[in-house]
């Protein structure tokens, strides 16, 4: 097990759940259906790729250079896809209408995802 994978995971994981209840809970009255569903496509890539981390943690029996490459990966891509999701949702309540430029962001999230995908998979057909 890799303590920095695990415990970026646990912070990460922390937050999902924070931003999930306070958009089931707080931001339900506040935000559109559409935003409100925005909101919750953030959290959701923002849990799956926390179980992705916590399996690469798991899974990982040597520390190769395919490993971190999938964690950074995985965690920059929740950074920018489910952080970008997260700002452009509260957009109207922030009143921040630049945050419009964080659209393109997103999309780069999701290939950071997959690029993280690609590295796991890579880790895993290199491995003995």
């Amino acid at each position: 097990m890799n303590k920095t994978i695990i415990t970026t995971a646990a912070f990460l994981g922390m937050l999902a759940v924070i931003n999930g209840a306070f958009g089931a809970h707080a931001l339900k009255a506040k935000l559109e259906p559409q935003q409100l569903q925005v909101w919750g496509t953030a959290v959701q890539y923002n849990f799956y790729h926390i179980f992705a981390l916590l399996a690469l943690a798991a899974l990982n029996k040597t520390d190769s250079g395919l490993t971190y490459a999938s964690f950074w990966l995985f965690t920059l891509g929740i950074v920018f896809f489910s952080g970008s999701l997260y700002l452009l949702s509260c957009r109207a309540i922030l009143q921040w209408d630049w945050l419009r430029i964080l659209g393109p962001i997103t999309p780069i999230g999701g290939l950071l995802f997959i690029a993280g995908w690609i590295t796991l998979a890579l880790s895993a057909i290199k491995a003995k």
